[in-house]
């Protein structure tokens, strides 16, 4: 590296005369690798994602960040069993420079430095370091994370030391089940290939939370949003190859990589988020499925009437109400609203009379809060059906051999009949990626009264979200009055 001449050093930024230093100092714990390592080292991101491919050094740099940049750091994996490696390379670089509790798994350093190792296995696991200040939280392989998992534990990203830079840096390759594309959503204008406003690598793009969404904004300027100061945070990501890595391409790890199969080859060798992820063997829709029907849907493709507007109550919470319009075939962008945005019955059943057009009918989820929604159309005698997910189900699937537990049952396996790209209806789905990881959590199993789908309250103690919306969209898919209507080749509709 080139020695910057003493009179340019005013020229430079902070991180960039810090990193001089670094690389000063004759016994210095860690010094990033240029490129990307660097790259990350320097970046000036609140939330910074970095990596993509195997090998590109992503433990190194929280691991290295930890050791020079910040006084007290949380390094995590999802379950214990995966700290091993991390402990492992972090006696490699501390041994000499500190001292080991294993029993806690922290790292206390000559220079007072304090680097925790930890695990946070299940949902609830975050509680463990609620309160817990550190200028850095570092997520090894983040999307083995659940986002709620994510954004709970950077709440307590700070710092009293004066002049101490916080920020919270994530490490991982792309995801392999559907359950960790949440990281390709909110890295989206960078991850996305459909984001509309693409980011280039290491750019900064700013974003805050309103009504419970995040909104890109054009920069980190506070604004006013309803009586409060709100103060974006900016991400960005940086990828990382394997060649980028001069100690592992040295060795044959290239090779392995090479041989393995498609969808992971690509996912690990090239950091490919587009490459398929791998479903879980009891996953109701395959993934493939959803984003067939996603890629075949165009803006323009509504004809005829509206058949149905499922309804999805929010339940309170960081949950959403959430409304899915289609017309035969054809489903309309979905309509989320915040719950803070629909405290009751009224609300919701004001945006339905809105999103209902002539002729279509609205399917509401009746389970708790719903049931009021439900009466107040009927009060307004908008043609409504009264969806119950819990009650049981005389329908049998295509094939007339398997019975469903429940209308829940029946209703997410219509839709996976109707999305087989063999035998099913050409459905159209609008390219959303929050509907998409909807749409791959359910998992189903067996049962004596036949076909059981994963009840809503479990997928969110599995993913930590709500899916609103896939049940709304799997509410706007059952018949309305009848079967489902589709277009046929003629151009007219089919039953």
């Amino acid at each position: 590296m080139t020695t910057a001449r003493p009179e340019s050093l005013p020229l430079l930024s902070a991180p960039e005369n810090a990193l001089i230093e670094l690389y000063g100092q004759p016994q210095s714990i860690w010094t990033p690798l240029p490129g990307p390592q660097t790259e990350g080292w320097l970046s000036d991101a609140d939330e910074l994602f970095y990596g993509g491919s195997a090998g590109g050094g992503k433990t190194d740099l929280l691991m290295g960040l930890a050791a020079t940049a910040h006084r007290r750091s949380l390094i995590l994996r999802r379950e214990y069993p995966q700290l091993k490696g991390v402990v492992d390379r972090s006696r490699e670089l501390f041994s000499q420079h500190g001292t080991f509790n294993s029993t806690n798994g922290v790292w206390r350093l000559n220079d007072k430095r304090v680097i925790e190792l930890g695990s946070v296995q299940y949902a609830q696991d975050v509680t463990k370091f609620q309160g817990r200040a550190h200028d850095l939280k570092a997520f090894d392989e983040l999307p083995n994370f659940l986002e709620s998992q994510y954004r709970f534990l950077i709440g307590w990203n700070r710092s009293t030391i004066p002049g101490q830079r916080c920020r919270v840096v994530g490490a991982g390759n792309p995801p392999t089940s559907a359950d960790g594309e949440w990281v390709i959503r909110y890295w989206a204008p960078w991850l996305d290939g459909q984001h509309p406003n693409p980011a280039r690598p290491g750019e900064l793009r700013w974003f805050a939370v309103l009504g419970g969404e995040d909104i890109e904004v054009e920069d980190g300027s506070p604004f006013d949003h309803k009586g409060e100061t709100i103060r974006p945070r900016s991400r960005s990501f940086i990828p990382a190859r394997l060649h980028d890595n001069p100690y592992l391409m040295d060795t044959n790890y290239e090779a392995v990589l090479q041989g393995m199969p498609e969808p992971l080859r690509s996912q690990m060798l090239y950091g490919d988020f587009a490459a398929g992820s791998r479903d879980d063997p009891w996953q109701v829709i395959p993934t493939a499925w959803i984003r067939a029907a996603q890629a075949r849907w165009t803006p323009d493709g509504q004809r005829g009437p509206q058949d149905c507007v499922g309804v999805d109550v929010a339940r309170g919470g960081a949950d959403k109400t959430v409304l899915s319009r289609r017309y035969g075939a054809w489903f309309a962008p979905l309509e989320k609203y915040p719950g803070s945005d629909t405290p009751d019955g009224q609300a919701v059943a004001g945006l339905t009379l809105s999103a209902l057009t002539a002729g279509g009918t609205a399917n509401v989820d009746v389970i708790g809060v719903g049931a009021s929604v439900y009466d107040l159309l009927r009060q307004q005698e908008a043609h409504v059906s009264a969806i119950n997910f819990a009650e049981g189900s005389e329908e049998m699937d295509r094939s007339h051999t398997l019975r469903f537990a429940n209308k829940r049952a029946e209703a997410y396996w219509k839709l996976r009949e109707a999305l087989d790209p063999d035998k099913g209806d050409g459905l159209m789905l609008p390219p959303d990626t929050e509907l998409l990881a909807d749409l791959c959590s359910p998992r189903w199993s067996m049962k004596t009264r036949g076909i059981q789908v994963e009840l809503k309250e479990d997928i969110v103690k599995r993913i930590g979200r709500s899916p609103d919306a896939g049940d709304a969209l799997v509410l706007a898919a059952l018949p309305a009055d009848g079967p489902l209507m589709l277009w046929g080749n003629d151009g007219e509709y089919d039953t």
